[in-house]
């Protein structure tokens, strides 16, 4: 087991290591959720969920299937989709009053700014609302996110081939939807 693999597998055990992990991999994750969701404070709320995940996970971690990161956006994914699973069926209310906490000024504005850095992000969301489920989320993952398809194929836990091919479906799809927009976009530009 690399070095990498062994601090993973002790950051469920190891408040050190853990707390070493969450710094280095904090903003990343925020931003990866704040680029999927609109509300600060659910913002805050799913990025703490990740890292309880982790915790839990760490050691499911496998070095072989792809990188620290991919695992970890898999996670993050993961934990994205269970929170629009349960807004779907009405639940999110009830949970997030329960456990709630007050963000500090400062806190709420970082987010805030994360949140307005990854409008674009959303917007090319909505546009992506029209793949399939397993499109969608190899798209994310390779190009918002910046994955290779080989740790993608891990976050999601397919096999790599399948990747390539949501990829390729996923961003064919894009091009058919948005060429025209584009073209309209770059005739009214002067």
């Amino acid at each position: 087991m690399d070095e990498e693999a062994q601090d993973l597998a002790g950051v469920g055990k190891d408040p050190d290591l853990f707390e070493a992990f969450y710094r280095e991999h904090i903003e990343a994750v925020q931003r990866f959720v704040a680029r999927r969701v609109a509300d600060p404070h659910l913002v805050a709320d799913l990025t703490a969920e990740v890292f309880l995940a982790v915790i839990r996970s760490a050691h499911t971690y496998r070095p072989a299937r792809g990188s620290v990161v991919g695992w970890l956006y898999g996670v993050a994914h993961n934990v994205v989709s269970a929170e629009r699973r349960r807004r779907a069926r009405e639940h999110r209310a009830h949970e997030r009053v329960a456990g709630q906490r007050e963000l500090a000024g400062e806190d709420l504005v970082r987010i805030e700014d994360r949140i307005d850095a990854g409008a674009p992000a959303r917007k090319l969301g909505a546009a992506m609302d029209r793949l399939s489920k397993g499109e969608r989320a190899v798209l994310e993952l390779v190009v918002l996110d910046g994955l290779t398809v080989k740790d993608a194929a891990h976050a999601l836990h397919i096999q790599q081939v399948t990747a390539r091919v949501r990829l390729h479906r996923a961003k064919r799809a894009l091009r058919d939807h948005l060429s025209p927009i584009i073209a309209i976009t770059t005739e009214v530009t002067p």
